[in-house]
């Protein structure tokens, strides 16, 4: 890693960008396990290509595939889909699931150009849906095909879970990272010190509890998002009576107590949460805050329910300099996540966090 490989990187002077900082790549993991989307399966792939076909103009986008089988499926689909193979790269990195914003890499950037990718303890969101060796080790796999040195930082956590502004400020929950099917040796001190040495933040900000369905424990990518250093987009419930309302006004509640990392009140702007999606009887974790945001574009869960204009408009004025695009997710949220939790992004080298920088995709690994 250079200076001194003992000394955690966020010492070093590395921290984890912003999302909307410029990207090199964006990082997927075709979807094939059937018992995520059991009877829905088949829908899926059509909505990674879609994706892959909205991303491949700003930047490369690369799949994680498990066997030369799935490869060719997922060349013919991507064929058939319209999707610029030149900045489309496909890798034998074989996968449990399809969630690599919480099994992938995170990489962490230098001012000097150099980066690092961190290779956290991955668990399965507390062992609940076993076997998940193969996805634990997917970090490293993608660090040894980029020729990037990997740290593990020795903790359990998911990317879903944290949320950066590329500032020096980190929003989480209690809810996710207290829990103690995470890390159970480990109190509240240690994790942010862990937080602060690998992530390169020294400002940690609590939520309290996640939205209904959410199998993740409360992850931060279903509640609230940073839109720029000083900003950030929540989600609201406007029903008293529906389950996310007194979880959702606390955590708003905490966010107008909160500064960023220079002492500064934190810019709070609203998404609604859509209409209650149900599937065989069981509430799925839908929410707007769940978007990706790629180079050039923004990918916004769709719901098909009057809120997805509201929440398409919001958006549109936080990120003038990028399309928002809406895709239906009724299906892809029978597997208990959406846009963001399926992608990890890879940040340009020496690309920070602030402002609307869209950047190029100027990385394809052969």
């Amino acid at each position: 890693m250079g200076r001194d490989a003992a000394t955690p990187p966020g010492r070093q002077g590395f921290r984890m960008p912003a999302e909307w900082a410029p990207h090199a790549a964006t990082w997927l993991a075709w979807p094939h396990k059937q018992a995520s989307w059991p009877g829905k399966l088949e829908r899926i792939p059509p909505i990674f290509v879609e994706m892959a076909r909205r991303l491949a103009p700003g930047e490369a986008v690369h799949i994680n595939v498990v066997d030369a089988d799935m490869a060719g499926a997922a060349e013919e689909a991507l064929r058939a889909g319209g999707v610029a193979r030149d900045r489309v790269s496909l890798h034998r990195i074989p996968t449990n699931d399809a969630w690599a914003r919480d099994h992938g890499p995170i990489f962490l950037n230098h001012p000097d150009g150099r980066q690092v990718i961190l290779d956290w303890g991955y668990n399965a969101w507390g062992n609940k849906y076993p076997p998940y060796d193969l996805d634990d080790v997917v970090p490293r796999r993608v660090g040894e095909l980029l020729g990037l040195p990997v740290v593990e930082p020795g903790m359990v956590l998911e990317g879903g879970s944290i949320e950066v502004n590329g500032e020096g400020t980190l929003l989480t929950t209690e809810a996710c990272l207290l829990h103690p099917n995470r890390n159970p040796t480990l109190d509240r001190a240690t994790i942010e010190a862990r937080l602060r040495d690998y992530l390169g933040v020294r400002h940690i900000l609590w939520l309290g509890e996640g939205i209904a369905g959410d199998d993740t424990d409360g992850h931060v990518d279903d509640l609230t998002r940073f839109v720029s250093p000083n900003a950030v987009v929540t989600v609201v419930e406007d029903n008293p009576s529906d389950e996310n309302y007194e979880p959702l006004r606390a955590n708003l509640e905490r966010l107008r107590t909160m500064p960023d990392q220079d002492g500064r009140p934190l810019t709070i702007h609203t998404l609604p949460m859509p209409e209650p999606v149900e599937h065989e009887g069981q509430r799925l974790p839908a929410s707007y805050a769940n978007f990706y945001i790629g180079n050039q574009v923004v990918l916004l869960p769709f719901f098909e329910c009057a809120q997805d204009e509201v929440a398409r408009q919001t958006l549109a004025r936080l990120f003038p300099t990028r399309e928002v695009v809406g895709m239906d997710c009724r299906d892809l949220v029978w597997g208990l996540g959406a846009f963001h939790c399926l992608t990890q992004q890879q940040p340009a080298p020496g690309s920070g966090g602030a402002g609307e920088r869209l950047g190029g995709a100027g990385l394809t690994v052969p």
